[in-house]
């Protein structure tokens, strides 16, 4: 029978699953599997998963009636395993990866950085510090030479690409100081910076703040987000017991 799985915990960990339930419609009734001193909480697979509200919604609450007992290595959304066997040998074959693991994530959660600029302020600005934007710029609106405007294009778009790499740096430099690990993301679409930041729970607050100065730091044509708490899914970094299917 084919499951899906939520998390990875120590044997230790009570895994209290009265009242939680799963994903699927109705929702599936929640249970373990034991192996080498580790627990796995899976349910059956429901017919015709897939990524929808709903059952994201009951992973991540699962993750978070978990996490609030002790540390837990959390599973993306759609991890499933073949059999209850499938579980008990990756279980067996990662005891000793997963309890490090599980050491290192104690009393710990996730926090997302991403940021994005206003691109028009940025240009503006660019115009302002650089005496070679301001000549071409000029140069193109007096001229109309499609080369020059060229020539603007590219050196812009160096500009702005040396701009978010150092103040990509700059915003995980400052955030560091307060996480235990920290994970660089490639950035996506607009944003210029991407990382996940493992934080210890006492550091909450302090890291928190320490973000919300950053934002200030960085003035209002910087649009600065910080996710979090989340589970740490992306300081898992070892073999999970199942595939990804969602």
């Amino acid at each position: 029978m084919a499951l899906y799985v939520y998390a990875i915990t120590a044997h230790s960990h009570p895994a209290r699953l009265q009242g939680v339930t799963g994903v699927g419609d109705p929702p599936e009734e929640l249970s373990t599997i034991t192996a080498a001193d580790l627990t796995a909480i899976v349910s059956t697979v429901p017919d015709g998963l897939r990524a929808r509200r709903r059952d994201v919604l009951a992973h991540q609450e699962v993750l978070r009636h978990l996490m609030a007992d002790g540390p837990v290595l959390p599973l993306q959304f759609g991890a499933t395993a073949t059999d209850e066997q499938q579980v008990r040998d990756a279980l067996q074959e990662h005891t000793d990866t997963y309890h490090q693991r599980l050491e290192a994530l104690a009393g710990c959660t996730e926090y997302l950085l991403k940021g994005q600029y206003d691109e028009e302020a940025l240009l503006r600005q660019i115009l302002t510090d650089s005496t070679e934007a301001r000549q071409l710029n000029e140069e193109s609106r007096r001229t109309g030479d499609p080369n020059v405007k060229i020539r603007l294009g590219e050196l812009a778009t160096r500009e702005i690409q040396a701009r978010h790499n150092t103040a990509a740096a700059e915003a995980v430099a400052a955030l560091r100081p307060f996480a235990r690990e920290v994970h660089e993301n490639e950035a996506r679409g607009d944003d210029f910076v991407s990382a996940s930041f493992l934080v210890e729970d006492d550091r909450s607050e302090e890291f928190t703040a320490a973000g919300q100065e950053l934002a200030e730091q960085l003035g209002e044509d910087c649009h600065l987000r910080l996710h979090g708490p989340l589970p740490p899914y992306t300081f898992v970094q070892e073999p999970a017991p199942a595939d990804s299917t969602g």
